[in-house]
């Protein structure tokens, strides 16, 4: 391990973490409505998890980090997201892509890979994952030096020049699927901040984005081909993104109960009707999340692949019906008055009911039919190894 590596000392521990993601929250909520800017991005807010060490917190103790990202601390880390979610979902949003980029660099990085990328985090790289991308998708093309020249673009690229480390996927001459991270602040992309008009999460900043012309070396490649969409991981990560959507349905109910007991209206009859529904689907959201801990951190979790794939598909599918349920409820109490700006509910409704629009719902929950429709344990058995 390299000396500069070997220096860095953690700046937090899982624990501590979780406590610090706890309170920034409400930091994070009283500037999120400076931050709701198309093409803007909350610049202020990362510099905040940033000094609290929490870029770094994923990472293994031995590079810098806390190991927050950790299969055995994914409890703690559902748990973190949720609280930043709860502060801001566009945070939240980035934050999770930049976790999910560390943990697959740490799945399937070289050591020497491994070690440049983390120390990379530690002085403050953001990282993410730019996945998705339409008809002129990115294209490896493997160039007599031995580099590659990158083609295509990509489409909701979070974070957009602000991401100095995007994890890619790109598509090789015979047809596979290759990871590579982009060292985004030598070899500059073109963004496209118009693609980016949404109804919510405008701090995001997740552009279209071009590639073509640029060109990286062997070292920048992640893995072999495929290894991005290996299970459970591919498909069980989504516990990660509904950990944040979660965190924004406290966030409803927080601001609800703020607004009522201010008005006064805590002894309304159907108010109290409406809170306890809500605090119902609050407390349905985080046991789900603590279950989604409990499997994902299991010995057998990822020989396990489709049980644990199937019980992440119920996880986000149920995060996502008790957010539904939660957004119309809030909105009864608090009426027009409370969805007039300076008011945060116009604001994490857009947000909220943006971000809940994640890929492929309907086949997420008929794929978690499927398994229960081919096993034969009992249902007392079905999620258990």
């Amino acid at each position: 391990m390299p000396e500069s590596i070997a220096l860095i000392t953690p700046s937090v521990s899982v624990a501590s973490a979780e406590a610090l993601a706890a309170a920034l929250a409400p930091r994070l909520l009283a500037q999120a409505a400076h931050s709701d800017v198309e093409g803007g991005f909350p610049t202020r807010e990362f510099g905040w998890l940033r000094e609290a060490g929490l870029l770094a917190a994923p990472l293994p103790v031995a590079l810098g980090g806390s190991g927050l990202g950790e299969t055995a601390h994914t409890a703690a880390l559902l748990s973190t997201l949720r609280h930043i979610g709860r502060g801001n979902l566009a945070v939240g949003r980035v934050y999770e892509g930049h976790v999910n980029a560390l943990q697959l660099l740490q799945r399937f990085g070289q050591p020497a890979q491994v070690a440049r990328w983390a120390q990379e985090a530690a002085q403050g790289h953001l990282f993410g994952v730019w996945n998705t991308e339409a008809h002129d998708g990115v294209k490896l093309e493997p160039l007599p030096d031995g580099r590659f020249r990158l083609h295509g673009s990509k489409t909701f690229g979070s974070g957009a020049g602000h991401v100095t480390r995007p994890l890619l996927t790109a598509a090789l001459p015979d047809g596979g699927w290759q990871m590579l991270i982009l060292p985004a602040d030598e070899q500059v992309p073109r963004y496209a901040s118009e693609f980016w008009q949404p109804l919510g999460m405008r701090a995001s900043a997740s552009f279209r984005i071009d590639f073509a012309g640029l060109e990286i070396g062997t070292e920048d490649l992640l893995g072999q081909p495929g290894d991005y969409y290996r299970q459970p991981w591919f498909s069980g990560g989504a516990i990660r993104f509904a950990a944040v959507q979660a965190g924004g349905a406290e966030a409803v109910f927080d601001e609800t109960r703020r607004f009522l007991q201010r008005l006064g209206r805590t002894n309304d009859p159907y108010q109290r009707q409406r809170l306890g529904e809500m605090s119902l689907l609050i407390a349905q959201a985080q046991h789900w999340l603590q279950a989604a801990a409990g499997v994902a951190a299991r010995p057998d979790a990822a020989t396990a692949a489709e049980a644990t794939v199937a019980h992440a598909n119920l996880m986000r599918s149920a995060i996502e019906d008790i957010c539904l349920r939660v957004l119309p409820l809030a909105e009864r109490c608090v009426g027009a008055r409370g969805l007039l700006r300076p008011e945060p509910f116009e604001r994490l409704h857009r947000d909220l009911t943006h971000y809940l629009r994640q890929p492929a719902p309907d086949a997420a929950l008929a794929d978690a039919g499927r398994y229960a429709l081919e096993q034969t344990s009992p249902a007392y058995q079905l999620w258990q190894p």
